[in-house]
């Protein structure tokens, strides 16, 4: 019989481009998530060409207020 060996290391994920490091500690996540939301407000009122790069931006601002929950 043969030995598998462990198969290679899988890459992780990083945080989203445009992030130099933790969110500062006495920003409150809620306000982050409301503000980036807000960012899909006036969505209907773009061409639709231009609603990937709001989603992208949106998404970052999530994901840069989400990351400071755990420091809550």
């Amino acid at each position: 019989m043969h030995e598998q060996s462990d198969p290679a290391p899988r890459p992780v994920p990083g945080p989203p481009p445009g992030m130099s490091g933790p969110a500062p500690q006495d920003t409150d996540p809620r306000a982050g998530i409301e503000e980036a939301i807000a960012g899909l407000d006036e969505l209907e009122d773009l061409p639709l060409a231009e609603h990937v790069e709001r989603f992208d931006a949106v998404h970052t601002e999530l994901a840069v207020a989400l990351s400071s929950i755990d420091k809550v």
